[in-house]
């Protein structure tokens, strides 16, 4: 396949390409590693083999821990995040295996990848259980979302479409967000309580304020609340130079009210809306000028029913209502905008709103000698996208408006015998319906799953499985239609596109020890190899006969006969089902705490093909290699440690090519007692000038970050 690479597009507006299927040969990332001092608790835990003992429901919709799942999971919990005190989701997830992000500087919306897949949805993102399906089109990853991790408590990722129960979108994974909550600031004895934390640091880190307080009413109910500013300036590089516009504020809050009525049923009510501003410019660095205000809302309501002398219900109901929404000013018009008649304080808007519904039981029972937790459920999802544009009319031409309709059903069942014996099978049935303009267009399809597993002696256990899963098109691969801008070319709707389905087989083994080498240690691990071959994948292609327009802005066509020298030739676009792709690897990740430190490890091998073309897929990451290493003090109140990172340069062949990099980080962590604690980290710290694979702009150079958290609480 041939990629469009268009010269110039507005800034703030995303690419409008699909990257084309492409891989490197291989793929090493990291485990997320570490624990920083909370105040509710002065020893120093996580990110080490305790975080695979941490729950998480998001590869099955039931609770387990990460270390029993029978898939490539992983978690990051609240302290691996106040460890490395990332400024962003790229930097909280990029040492997780298989996921990557690619990041746009001058932007602080975020796109992650998964096993090689990304873009349009492929990798579904849930806050609070709430769908992010935002989508700009612009020069960098088509689809993103924003989310400050100072109001997160924990990630939990499931790689590949073995987490089908989630419906369209999930063929790469499944990466589900949980908030801050009043039981991650409060102890259980604990009635109420605020934590403050601040931070600063250097190269563009200038401030985050952090103010989280909470009361519990009783046993019947208890309110949260978190106000959250973060501050930051244009960067330096590893060379010294500051790249651009990569600053940007943010302002948010985040509220929580949970009533329990009864025994074993809990109403809850979450509110989480964010503000940022920033300004940027179009990739090559003189084109148009914007300011960017982006409000982005997620609110949800549910309610659960689970009671241990009610095996047969285990209920979960979810409602929420997600939007966001980008209010670009023009600053400052280049000649081609001003050329349209684009003058400068003229306004376009991208704002998508997604209402959605989650419901699910879990029946647990035994029959014939077998235990079963039989899952049933429904979902549905209906986006709303508008846009305007009185700022050059791109905005409104490549980013469509319409609406799309997801629903879905499913039912699971997990079986267990005898100790050693797991089965889990389910089905999902998928239903999409999308219209704008005089185009609509729906489908609907079934998708299987079966994964065994076997426990043939203590602490160890082999599984497999296979599994479909499947994405629907979006809107603006629908419907865009519209000219690019300089240079100009025509891009065309086709409401005829056909969904995406993934068939993935995969197998892996858990390893769980305790006291090997001396009492209280333990080691933990995960390996899992897969295959997931995709059909029917969706791309940006070219369509019809060449024609000639000139690269001078305004110049008439016809000018072409004239003077061919100034004029080039380009083509009509469209999305198409181009393409087949397979994607193959190995992932690994270990981790071993023997009290006084920790060590971990995580890695992957990975290979992607464009079966059709037998060209590398251009979306997978090249190799990584991580390992940390923390030593604990001072009756564990103070951790020290190093993480190293080297990155192998992008396979060749592929549209962005990078050069290796190796990287060394540092982090501390101290807690006073109870209610004071710091965090001290440096990345980068031999300030190595590099450029991240698939980003525009090199990455920050030596970079400090220091942060005190001061907690009060009564009981």
């Amino acid at each position: 396949m041939k990629r469009l690479v268009s010269a110039r597009l507005r800034p703030g507006v995303r690419r409008f390409v699909t990257p084309h299927l492409v891989a490197a040969p291989f793929v090493l990332a990291a485990l997320p590693l570490g624990a920083a001092a909370q105040p509710a608790n002065t020893q120093q835990t996580g990110g080490d083999a305790s975080d695979f003992d941490t729950i998480n429901v998001t590869a099955t919709k039931t609770e387990e821990k990460t270390i029993d799942t029978m898939a490539g999971a992983s978690v990051v919990t609240r302290t691996d995040m106040q460890r490395f005190q990332p400024s962003s989701i790229a930097d909280m997830l990029q040492n997780v295996p298989g996921v990557s992000s690619q990041q746009s500087a001058n932007d602080p919306g975020q796109s992650i990848n998964i096993r090689g897949v990304q873009d349009f949805g492929r990798v579904n993102v849930l806050v609070d259980g709430a769908r992010q399906d935002y989508q700009i089109s612009g020069h960098n990853a088509n689809g993103t979302f924003y989310l400050e991790p100072a109001f997160l408590a924990q990630a939990d990722i499931t790689r590949g479409p073995v987490t089908n129960i989630y419906g369209s979108g999930a063929i790469g994974g499944v990466v589900a967000f949980r908030t801050l909550g009043i039981n991650d600031i409060l102890k259980p004895d604990e009635k109420y309580g605020v934590l403050q934390t601040i931070g600063a640091g250097t190269n563009g880190q200038n401030l985050l304020t952090s103010t989280a307080g909470g009361v519990r009413i009783g046993s019947t109910a208890d309110l949260f609340g978190q106000f959250v500013y973060r501050n930051r300036s244009s960067y330096s590089d590893g060379a010294g130079n500051i790249v651009p516009d990569t600053g940007s504020d943010l302002v948010g809050g985040l509220a929580k009210l949970n009533v329990r009525p009864a025994d074993g049923q809990e109403i809850s009510a979450t509110a989480l809306t964010q503000n940022y501003q920033f300004a940027n410019q179009g990739t090559s660095g003189d084109g148009p000028r914007f300011n960017n205000d982006v409000t982005a809302g997620t609110y949800t309501l549910g309610y659960r029913f689970n009671r241990p002398d009610a095996p047969l219900f285990d209920l979960s109901v979810k409602t929420y209502y997600t939007e966001t929404k980008n209010i670009q000013t023009l600053l400052a018009p280049d000649a081609t905008y001003a050329a349209l008649g684009a003058v400068a304080g003229a306004k376009a808007t991208d704002q998508i709103g997604t209402f959605g519904f989650d419901v699910v039981n879990t029946a647990r029972f035994s029959l014939a000698n077998t235990d079963h937790a039989v899952s049933v459920g429904g979902d549905g999802a209906w986006d709303h996208v508008t846009t305007t544009d009185a700022a050059g009319g791109f905005i409104s031409a490549l980013t469509p408006s319409g609406n799309r309709a997801l629903t879905g059903a499913f039912i699971q069942d997990e079986v267990r015998y005898g100790g050693w014996l797991r089965v889990l099978g389910g089905v999902r049935y998928d239903n999409y319906q999308l219209n704008g303009g005089p185009y609509s267009s729906g489908g609907d399809h079934i998708s299987p799953k079966i994964t065994v597993g076997v426990t043939p002696f203590n602490g160890v256990e082999f599984y497999a499985t296979y599994a479909q899963s499947y994405r629907a098109p979006t809107i603006t691969e629908t419907l865009i239609s519209g000219t690019h801008p300089f240079p100009a070319f025509n891009i065309l709707p086709n409401p005829y596109l056909m969904p995406e389905t993934a068939y993935d087989v995969e197998g892996g083994v858990n390893l769980k020890y305790d006291d090997i080498l001396r009492a209280g240690d333990k080691f933990r691990a995960k390996i899992d190899a897969f295959d997931n071959k995709i059909s029917n994948y969706i791309d940006m292609e070219a369509v019809g006969p060449a024609y000639l327009v000139s690269f001078i802005p305004g110049m008439p066509s016809s000018v072409c006969s004239r003077a061919p020298y100034l004029c080039f030739p380009i083509q009509s676009y469209q999305y198409l089902n181009v393409a087949r792709a397979e994607i193959s690897g190995l992932e690994a990740e270990a981790a071993y705490d023997w009290h006084e430190g920790f060590a971990s490890f995580s890695g992957t091998l990975i290979h992607g093909d464009n079966v059709t073309t037998g060209e590398p897929l251009n979306t997978v990451f090249p190799s990584r290699f991580s390992v940390t290493g923390g030593w604990r003090f001072l009756d564990q109140t103070l951790t020290a440690g190093a993480r190293f990172t080297v990155v192998a340069a992008s396979a060749s062949g592929v549209t962005t090519p990078t050069a290796s990099y190796g990287l060394v980080d540092l982090f501390a962590n101290y807690a006073y007692n109870d209610q004071i604690s710091s965090a001290l980290t440096i990345t980068n710290l031999f300030n190595r000038n590099y450029i991240q694979y698939l980003d525009s702009e090199p990455s920050p150079g030596l970079t400090a970050k220091l942060s005190v958290s001061v907690k009060f609480a009564a009981k």
